[in-house]
């Protein structure tokens, strides 16, 4: 799941800031993409129309990897651009299409118990997908500029266009992989009782999803959640990179993009499955309900490390490896809340996968407006007011934390089974 969408939302930011375009700019095309996550709960439905979900992961799979070769093909013809944003965004919808699917599939073949046992793996599975595409794809595209093609990796411009094409061939080529090792061992997921019969019937049930999910006891303390909880994140994700690429004069650090994969994919690789694995482990051992809170401080105070390096601009890779090391592996330790919480509390019901999309479609609001405006935002501040800004955009993190609501029962692991 999160290798297409981490290509699509993220990887193409540094990608259009290496082409020539300014922050504001690449951080708004980017955060378009993210149109298609946050309106999945509209066409979530009628992923139950047919056959099963594991068909829906496949088949979405296939395109996407094809989709990635059609982009680097395209990057070949004059105005490519054109091309690449109808692309990448008829890309978004089939990785929504993906992501409803694949949370079913979770959702329906495991229990509330086993769905906190192992929603750290879940995690870390997840965000091993950023770090391969935002860590190991970046890193290859920078080697590749200037090793194999022989051009200067603080320039940026049109020269950067062969690389990319290789990186995208790369990342088709390995969804399609993917996509052919999970026809052998994705469980299929389970159907729903309401499963529509035509898309008359499914229009009548998404209506039915939307009245029944609005008439869920503090439902709007639980999408102020699903908005908030990861406010700080959204306006820190597209800037992050930049801020590391940006060269000094403009207040950045003035990494290569092969620093910054390197960073990202070996230091920040093991920070974020080290807290995912602690995080899952703490949440399935205390329960959801007692945790929340310090998960969600877990996920937005160790933002701080961003506002003390554009402070300090510190040269020395260690620190800023060690500053992005503390960062990933709060975010990592954190982020298993969000997820768990959207099952256990917001999707439970007859509706399960589309109240569950509806949850991460919210997030991915959250993600389309923070996007959309980050870039415009830092330009107009400069980096060490922007990152003041970030730790402000915690708070209405925190309260939403707070208040969030819990009327289902939680499952709690015994301390043997946690430690197996």
């Amino acid at each position: 799941m999160a290798l297409g969408y981490v290509m699509l939302t993220s990887v193409t930011a540094i990608m259009f800031k290496n082409l020539g375009m300014d922050n504001g700019k690449a951080a708004q095309y980017s955060s378009m993409l993210i149109l298609a996550y946050t309106v999945k709960p509209l066409f979530a439905p009628f992923v139950e129309m047919y056959r099963t979900k594991k068909f829906f992961v496949l088949c979405a799979q296939v395109l996407i990897g094809l989709g990635f070769i059609g982009v680097a093909l395209a990057m070949a013809l004059p105005n490519y651009m054109a091309y690449l944003m109808v692309g990448f965004f008829a890309l978004s919808f089939v990785g929504a299409t993906q992501d409803i699917a694949s949370d079913g599939v979770y959702v329906t073949s495991l229990d509330a118990r086993a769905q906190s046992l192992y929603c750290g793996v879940q995690s870390l599975s997840w965000n091993i997908g950023p770090i391969f595409a935002a860590g190991g794809m970046v890193y290859l595209s920078g080697r590749l500029h200037t090793d194999l093609f022989h051009h200067d990796a603080n320039v940026f411009g049109p020269a950067w266009i062969d690389a990319w094409r290789i990186i995208f061939f790369l990342a088709g080529g390995l969804t399609l992989a993917m996509a052919a090792w999970h026809a052998r061992v994705m469980p299929d997921g389970a159907r729903a009782h309401n499963t529509p019969a035509s898309v008359a019937e499914g229009g009548r049930i998404l209506l039915d999803a939307f009245v029944t999910l609005f008439a869920k006891r503090g439902i709007w303390r639980m999408i102020a959640f699903a908005f908030l909880f990861r406010l700080s994140i959204g306006f820190l994700e597209k800037i992050g990179p930049f801020f590391m690429v940006d060269p000094v004069a403009k207040g950045g650090l003035g990494m290569s993009n092969e620093l910054l994969g390197i960073i990202y994919g070996t230091y920040g690789l093991a920070a974020v499955l080290l807290g995912s694995l602690l995080g899952g482990l703490y949440v399935a051992r205390r329960g959801l309900q007692a945790t929340l809170f310090v998960l969600c401080c877990a996920v937005n105070i160790p933002n701080i490390t961003f506002l003390l390096m554009s402070i300090y601009l510190p040269t020395n890779l260690l620190l800023i490896a060690l500053g992005v090391v503390v960062e990933k592996f709060f975010f990592g330790f954190g982020a298993v809340g969000f997820m768990i919480y959207l099952m256990q509390q917001l999707a439970p019901g007859k509706y399960s996968t589309t109240h569950y999309a509806f949850g991460t479609g919210i997030m991915g609001l959250c993600g389309l407006v923070t996007g959309v405006i980050s870039g415009y935002l830092q330009e107009s501040l400069g980096y060490v007011s922007y990152f003041v800004f970030v730790m402000l955009a915690t708070i209405p993190s925190f309260l939403a934390a707070w208040f969030a609501p819990f009327h289902h029962a939680q499952a709690i692991a015994p301390a043997q089974e946690v430690s197996a």
